[in-house]
């Protein structure tokens, strides 16, 4: 367990990745108690400098020995780095959080959301995995609503921007809309087709289901954090030409009915939860809106006429803070509170 101190050392491996930038500036905006911050990344950011506190810290290259005295390692580099750097961070005694897919459904590794599951923390070995971006969000939004009525059923279409993928199909988007806008051709390396003016139902692998990887994240790993296996969950995941943040149509059917007044009331005062719903004045959620903030967005809350116990909300978040580095920075704090 993570010794009771004033102030810890931290490790960011991958800190100069979308993910890992972002993981520094929370901790300096939420005040985490740093001691000294460690950036890590391959060998091809060697000699880069991260911003912290006002310094300009040396990138040291990622290697075996990187985690000598260190409290608290902020992991976000691809499910590969993970497997292989995460459990020597914890041999060395740091606490790992991971933000990518390599420890997610390992029985032994919690899997938290701090609004929702912040107990399940203090069982780690070592290792706590930090769920996927578009999971999160939504668990955020439907856990108050799951301990009122018990939700048996989620179908779930997201609508996820670029930054998910990372920084290079960040500056894909902007040079394909550049080119296209100059009447050139767009020419996508990072995704299989153009994104910019594009949606692409395409994020992760197909499996033979044809369903891909990250809709069957959304399944899995919503039942572990919930804790309630019997949860129905199918979803489609939607590559979208936004810059930053995730939105997503959710709709889900419960066992005892609740009205949409009902359930804006729940959410009001729901941790983590900004409820931004007022169609006749034109108030609902936008990722143009919500970029750089760290609530998750619900709105466009109203009844499934369809089915007898049904809802539809519309659920919009920053994936790099609340999706990433806002959620993992929260699972250090409760290590050390």
């Amino acid at each position: 367990m993570l010794a009771k101190k004033a102030a810890y050392r931290v490790a960011v491996v991958g800190a100069t990745g979308a993910v890992g930038a972002e993981m520094i500036e929370v901790l300096e905006a939420r005040k985490f108690p740093v001691e000294s911050l460690l950036p890590l990344a391959s060998a091809r950011s060697a000699g880069g400098t991260v911003s912290f506190r006002g310094e300009e810290i040396p990138v040291k290259v990622l290697s075996k020995d990187s985690f000598e005295g260190v409290d608290i390692a902020l992991f976000s580099a691809g499910s590969d780095v993970s497997r292989e750097f995460a459990p020597i961070a914890a041999k060395a005694g740091a606490v790992v959080i991971d933000n990518s897919a390599a420890w997610r459904m390992e029985p032994d590794v919690p899997l938290v959301v701090p609004e929702v599951n912040r107990s399940d923390v203090f069982r780690h070995k070592g290792i706590v995995a930090n769920p996927n971006c578009s999971t999160i969000q939504m668990v955020v939004a439907l856990k108050p609503l799951h301990d009122r009525a018990r939700i048996r059923r989620i179908v779930v279409t997201t609508f996820q921007s670029v930054s998910g993928t990372g920084k290079e199909a960040m500056d894909e988007l902007i040079e394909e809309t550049r080119d296209l806008l100059s009447f050139k051709e767009a020419r996508p390396k990072v995704y299989p087709y153009q994104i910019a003016f594009n949606c692409l139902p395409h994020i992760d692998e197909f499996l033979p289901s044809g369903y891909t990887k990250e809709e069957m994240k959304l399944l899995n790993e919503t039942r572990k954090i919930m804790g309630d296996p019997s949860i129905r969950v199918t979803a489609t995941t939607v590559r979208v030409p936004v810059y930053v943040g995730h939105s997503e149509a959710v709709n889900i059917e419960t066992e005892r009915k609740l009205t949409a007044n009902e359930a804006r009331a729940i959410l009001s005062t729901a941790p983590g939860v900004q409820l931004y719903d007022d169609p006749q004045r034109k108030i609902y959620p936008m990722p143009l809106d919500v970029a750089g903030k760290d609530e998750v967005y619900v709105g466009r809350i109203r009844e499934d006429e369809s089915i007898p116990n049904g809802l539809n909300l519309w659920v919009v978040a920053d994936n790099l803070r609340k999706g990433a580095a806002l959620n993992a920075v929260q699972i250090a704090e409760c290590l050390i509170q």
